[in-house]
């Protein structure tokens, strides 16, 4: 009779905790390039209105143009997940991104770059939702503090590189040569990521037999108290984040008279904190519970919301933008580590619900900021910062239950959605 040694055994584990581990920093790259390309647009508003010939708000309305089909092509990417499994969709949406980036870079009008966008929003918004169901399958709830801090901290650095190279490339290789150079880098971590097509077959599917049951699943996430207003506080909160980002471009154009260069200079910090902390505030998360991190992550959005109304030097400008990225990186992961532990059963609906809510408020903050901007920076700084202000305060009771990794765990044991 043959039998395997323990040696072998614990070599064998240790063998695929270091794929685990491998597979996850390839799905940050992933996630990574996917937020670059999604963050590159905003900062180059004002050299597409030149091109173009049209004014910054008309162009500004190509950022929702791809956030907000993003958001709803991630319900129907969370169900097909559950029914035919993660890794053909992860390739097929990575490889759409390739393509239809390309095929941006052929624009010549502003409703041709809006078209190019919408379609790009609905073919690439299968990655990163399915890398955060990947990760929620790979470890357990008490250990995807880090993992998540590391998809989250890729968003967070796409965003910051995204933010400052969109704007510092652009005047050397022009916008177009901006989305050619973003496809070849999709397509490169497409042939990375095809090395582990084996373990991301492995993840088990759930399948839903009846598009009756798709709505049922989606109406028992919203059903209970902790899933509404986890949800709410994705969208509310991803609502002031990119309402306040997406015109910080024209904001430092205005206000400092800035050029491409010294507009990305200036959005530099936005996404640093997480890139470089993401893992970090995971493990803090793991260790003191969400529910006393998340109160402070919104009060630092709107600390940093309030000190841009201010007649700040440059430099202190910066430094708000900066703050204003570590109250993203403070929230939106931790709320993700939430919602991974709602419904066991229908882990692709309830991660594509969460990314749904996050770019449909990533594209109505956007429209919502551009439309009140006649008022003026300042009002609208002043309104987006009132409303986190008192998100924060409401946060203290409605997320004090989100206790440290010990209690949560009891959470992640129960087979249906917690009530």
């Amino acid at each position: 009779m043959n039998r395997t040694s323990p040696g072998a055994v614990s070599e064998v584990h240790l063998g695929a905790q270091i794929e685990r581990e491998h597979l996850l920093r390839v799905l940050a790259l992933a996630t990574f390039i996917i937020f670059f390309q999604a963050f590159m647009v905003a900062p180059i508003i004002p050299q597409l209105g030149l091109a173009f010939g049209a004014s910054v708000r008309t162009v500004g309305l190509i950022v929702p143009a791809y956030l907000i089909p993003y958001g709803i092509a991630t319900l129907a990417y969370g169900l097909l997940a559950d029914r035919l499994g993660i890794r053909s969709l992860m390739f097929t949406s990575l490889a759409a991104f390739a393509v239809l980036t390309v095929l941006t870079a052929t624009a010549h009008s502003v409703a041709a770059l809006a078209t190019w966008r919408v379609l790009t929003g609905l073919g690439a918004s299968g990655v990163v939702p399915l890398a955060l169901v990947l990760v929620g399958g790979m470890f357990p709830y008490e250990q995807r503090g880090r993992p998540l801090g590391w998809l989250f901290g890729a968003m967070a650095g796409g965003m910051a590189f995204g933010s400052t190279f969109g704007a510092v490339l652009e005047p050397y290789v022009g916008w177009r040569g901006l989305f050619l150079l973003v496809a070849i880098t999709g397509a490169g971590v497409l042939l990375l990521l095809l090395r582990y097509r084996g373990v991301i077959g492995a993840h088990p599917r759930q399948a839903l037999a009846t598009v009756g049951d798709l709505f049922r699943g989606y109406r028992d996430l919203l059903s209970t108290p902790r899933g509404r207003r986890t949800y709410g506080y994705v969208l509310l909160n991803s609502v002031f984040q990119s309402g306040v980002f997406t015109w910080l471009g024209v904001y430092f154009q205005r206000r400092y008279h800035l050029g491409p260069i010294g507009i990305g200079l200036a959005l530099l910090g936005y996404g640093v904190p997480g890139f470089l902390f993401g893992p970090v505030i995971g493990r803090l998360a793991d260790r003191l519970g969400r529910g006393r991190l998340i109160p402070i992550g919104l009060a630092l959005g709107a600390l940093a919301a309030v000190a841009l109304i201010l007649d700040l030097p440059l430099l202190a400008a910066a430094i708000a933008v900066t703050i204003l990225s570590l109250g993203y990186d403070m929230t939106q992961p931790l709320f993700a580590g939430i919602v991974t532990s709602l419904d066991s059963k229908r882990p692709g609906q309830a991660m594509g619900l969460n990314v749904f809510f996050l770019f449909t408020g990533f594209g109505l903050g956007s429209l919502l900021f551009g439309e009140m901007l006649h008022l003026g920076f300042g009002p609208t700084l002043e309104a987006f910062a009132a409303v986190e202000a008192v998100a924060a305060w409401a946060s203290n009771a409605l997320f004090g239950s989100e206790v440290p990794s010990g209690t949560a765990r009891n959470l992640s044991q129960k087979p249906q959605i917690t009530k």
